[in-house]
């Protein structure tokens, strides 16, 4: 297999602004890799589509910018787009392809009451991957599932510096403690990327008594492991942000992208 050259990039790719909380810790491991984020605002929310539309969107868009930016590796950083489309985009693309899935097994090994919560949107959590997942690993637990549109609406809604809604995170967490078994819950699987950006607002209605875990590390030492021995720029340079084109949702501010290395904003 040929090396990749040094300023290849990683192509991180999601339906708006949450794989930013995978973009951050894989930075952290590999400081001067080159990065293209690329967000769907053209079909943001992902939750409210269809399997069937979001299984022919994720592979042809991906297609799309894999030619035009000719990553190493590309990042599906998005539980919904993973869950639904990661077979197709695999069978479509010739390139490594990390995706992202509910963190079920480590919320199982962490859980002391054996009620553990899974939020996500509606899409990722009817999945029968997610039914997989808990029987794998989370067998003779409870795992409660709640969909919550609202927290993708507001983490985006967050890093625009807007305020969030707090009835929105009540309603998420209300949605698994109301759940037979969800008074017992000590550990919540954010199973969206969105959510950590929310995570001091869920922590506060959860309580300190439950455990808050998402993925996002156990991703970027995939991406690191997957890499390994290929070679890099000797320096960072600022990252770029891709956003498909939304008549009413415009990319947000390049000041909300700068602590994650993004540099400038594009749109296609």
């Amino acid at each position: 297999m040929t090396m990749p050259a040094p300023d290849a990039p990683i192509l991180f790719f999601d339906s708006g602004l949450g794989g930013l909380t995978v973009l951050g810790p894989t930075r952290a491991l590999l400081p001067t890799a080159r990065i293209v984020y690329a967000a769907d605002y053209a079909g943001l929310p992902y939750g409210k589509k269809s399997d069937e539309e979001l299984a022919a969107r994720v592979p042809a868009l991906l297609g799309r910018l894999v030619e035009r930016y000719q990553p190493r590796l590309a990042v599906i950083a998005c539980n919904t787009a993973s869950t639904i489309a990661l077979g197709h985009v695999r069978a479509a693309l010739d390139l490594p392809i990390v995706g992202t899935v509910p963190a079920i097994k480590p919320a199982a090994e962490m859980t002391k009451s054996g009620v553990i919560g899974v939020l996500g949107t509606e899409a990722t959590v009817r999945q029968p991957y997610v039914d997989d997942l808990s029987a794998r690993f989370a067998g003779g637990k409870t795992v409660l599932r709640h969909g919550s549109p609202g927290l993708v609406t507001g983490a985006e809604a967050k890093l625009r510096g807007d305020a969030v809604d707090p009835a929105v995170i009540a309603r998420a967490i209300a949605g698994l403690r109301e759940q037979p078994g969800g008074d017992a819950m000590d550990v919540i699987v954010l199973a969206c990327t969105h959510f950590p950006l929310l995570k001091t607002e869920l922590q506060a209605i959860a309580g300190p008594d439950v455990a808050l875990i998402d993925g996002a590390e156990g991703i970027a030492r995939r991406i690191a492991h997957l890499t390994e021995g290929q070679d890099w720029p000797d320096a960072a340079t600022p990252g770029i942000a891709v956003f498909t084109r939304s008549n009413d949702r415009p990319p947000p501010p390049l000041a909300a992208l700068s602590p994650y290395g993004i540099g400038s904003i594009e749109t296609i």
